[in-house]
């Protein structure tokens, strides 16, 4: 193949145990979408982005995500279920194996970094079998000038490897594929999954250890935005509750839609250099950036052609429910340059409450705040999984628990000081259900979110009176500009209030068992912010 590459000063693929490869440096986005397509492992979209399927794996795999265990880990690492163990000496036969499977063959290497803020910037190597998961990695992560990549020396190194199968008995692995990190090795062995989301996520795992451990720098899963007057917005929540969507306002900058650290002179910095959004059911309308945002240089996953055509089918959820794009971020018009900002001063914690019992908009205390971080909920609905018949409760600690490497705690009493010192106003946003639970109730209209965060920003909820949610100890403010009244409180918009009472007390306690994982860890003020169980249950 004949196309241009950028080749750092220390090009060698031999100190990872990689020899004789035909390896391809830092090729442009054009050339990557040309060997995909010329190999027939990606089809050119009518919109200009390219598109793959990734084959067995269309989402992150939790349970095959591990941790070495080493002197570095062992006390520091909080273990359980989210942070599984990983042997050293199994990680380097494995790192091992890989080298030897990948011998020979042609390979992608990605010369990149990760955070904005350049007292932070981690210097990363991404090895990909596959060209366009080589696409995705300068897509995601922040890119070198070509100065930069002639002496790049990278800190972190990423192998990735899709056709490689892990043999669980012999290598330590739960099944064929893998993702497993090690920080004393500082490298990242990826197998078994074509999904790319494992590289980004890895990284993010990584700087949520980093940083908050060694740095004390706040890492956080959310995206932000900022005013002309300088004033940033953070929005925390877990998929499908509208952080990509909500942060997206033409009227802010964006500065990042997923991945964020603050820093101890009140720095909002973003970790990336690009977006990876969601597209089931996207249109121009209602996702005008995101929909814009793919065309040449943007890569598809999982999504299928109308018939005929190669014009995507975004409400085909065929393949996945889980269908993405990657793009980097200067295809969105309106973003911040360079990707930082200063202090917040409102943060968002979205939750799509299919219960309907959490209020449009509310302000929280401290202690609520901590507590809530801590918890990060929404809930699924009725239909999306079978045997689910009334909404269920989703809980992932800090509103990112799988990537979290560190106790919940560790976080939110970092993000609890930052809030305070900032003055920061926090307020619970529930994008979910009004007027009765799901089936029964309707999903709150998102002009009304949309006003709602617009008034917060704008000041205008600083004068209002507010009302305190029974059950939950919420601050409910009684008006808010271009709002009905009557949503602002969820039981009004109940037919049966003792319905409401019920289903209230039902999520408090939802939220209370599985806060008891976290209590002994948990200070007084936040344990303070936990909801009650009134009389009326």
């Amino acid at each position: 193949m004949n196309f241009t590459e950028i080749k750092p000063a220390n090009a060698s693929l031999e100190k990872y145990k990689i020899a004789n490869a035909e390896a391809y440096w830092n090729l442009k986005s054009e050339d990557l979408e040309k060997i995909s397509i010329d190999e027939n492992m990606a089809t050119r979209s009518s919109l200009g982005a390219i598109s793959v399927n990734t084959g067995e794996f269309t989402g992150r795999s939790p349970k095959d995500r591990f941790i070495v265990e080493d002197e570095l880990t062992k006390d520091s690492v909080w273990w359980g279920g989210i942070n599984i163990p990983f042997d050293a000496g199994k990680f380097d036969a494995l790192h091992t194996k890989m080298g030897d499977f990948l011998n020979g063959k042609r390979l992608y290497v990605r010369d990149v970094y990760a955070c904005a803020d350049p007292r932070y910037k981690m210097k990363i190597r991404v090895i990909t079998e596959l060209p366009w998961s080589n696409l995705f990695a300068n897509n995601m992560f922040l890119r070198p000038t070509e100065d930069e990549l002639k002496d790049f020396d990278p800190e972190w190194v990423i192998i990735n490897a899709p056709s490689f199968m892990a043999n669980p008995e012999l290598d330590g692995t739960r099944q064929h594929n893998f993702a497993i990190l090690s920080f004393t090795k500082k490298m990242i062995l990826v197998g078994g999954t074509g999904y790319t989301g494992e590289i980004k996520k890895g990284i993010f795992s990584a700087l949520n250890f980093i940083l908050p451990h060694q740095k004390n720098v706040l890492s956080m899963h959310c995206s932000a935005n900022v005013g002309d007057e300088g004033d940033t917005s953070l929005f925390f929540g877990l998929s499908g509750t509208g952080k990509t969507t909500l942060s997206a306002d033409p009227n802010r900058k964006l500065i990042g839609d997923d991945e964020h650290g603050w820093t101890e002179d009140d720095t909002i910095f973003n970790f990336e250099g690009g977006c990876y959004a969601k597209v089931i059911d996207l249109t121009e309308e209602k996702e005008p950036d995101i929909f814009r945002a793919i065309k040449p240089g943007a890569l598809l996953e999982n999504v299928t052609f109308k018939q005929g055509t190669n014009e995507v089918d975004f409400e085909d959820s065929t393949i996945t429910e889980n269908t993405r794009v990657s793009y980097p971020i200067d295809h969105i018009d309106n973003i911040q340059v360079p990707s930082l900002a200063k202090n917040p001063k409102n943060i968002f914690f979205l939750t799509c409450d299919a219960y309907g019992v959490l209020p449009p908009i509310s302000k929280l205390t401290p202690g609520q705040a901590a507590f809530h971080f801590i918890s990060g909920y929404t809930a699924k609905v009725a239909g999306t999984e079978a045997g689910i018949t009334e909404p269920q409760v989703a809980f992932s600690a800090c509103f990112g628990a799988p990537f979290m490497p560190l106790h919940p705690t560790r976080y939110a009493d970092m993000l609890s000081k930052k809030m305070q010192d900032a003055g920061v106003n926090v307020w619970l946003v529930n994008t979910g259900w009004s007027g009765g639970g799901y089936g029964v109730g309707s999903r709150m209209k998102l002009s009304y979110t949309r006003a709602m965060i617009t008034a917060a920003l704008k000041g205008e909820l600083a004068n209002v009176d507010f009302t305190e949610h029974e059950v939950f100890g919420l601050m409910m403010p009684n008006t808010c500009p271009n709002v009905p009244v009557e949503i602002l409180n969820p039981k009004n918009t109940w037919k049966d209030k003792a319905a409401y009472d019920a289903t209230a007390n039902k999520l408090s306690a939802k939220f209370n068992k599985n806060f008891e994982q976290f209590a002994d860890n948990a200070s007084a003020e936040i344990l303070a912010g936990a909801p009650k169980v009134t009389e009326n249950a």
